[in-house]
């Protein structure tokens, strides 16, 4: 008695709609801490996202007076990259959904 293998296709509806979910905006948001100094915020929102020198001083004024700035925004494994390297850098970070 031998082993049968169907080597048949399954039916494919074709009007199944395939189509991928949009993404959804997350934030990476730097929150005020009593450690790091301005000058080094400002430098890692450099170093690290590239921004420039005015930007990178905004945001980090907006931290430092507001207690907390969004620094990126993007698909959530992205942003969960950029606040584990925020972490890494000493910074205070953490991802949210965008509202």
């Amino acid at each position: 008695m031998g082993l049968t293998v169907s080597t048949a296709l399954p039916e494919i509806d074709e009007a199944t709609d395939l189509s991928a979910a949009p993404l959804e905006p997350w934030e990476v948001v730097v929150w005020n801490d009593p450690v790091n100094l301005m000058s080094y915020v400002v430098r890692v929102f450099r170093i690290y996202f590239g921004y420039t020198r005015e930007h990178a001083t905004r945001l980090m004024l907006a931290v430092h007076h507001d207690g907390h700035a969004i620094v990126a925004t993007g698909p959530r494994e992205t942003m969960e990259v950029h606040a584990q390297a925020m972490h890494d850098y000493g910074l205070w970070a953490t991802v949210r959904k965008a509202a």
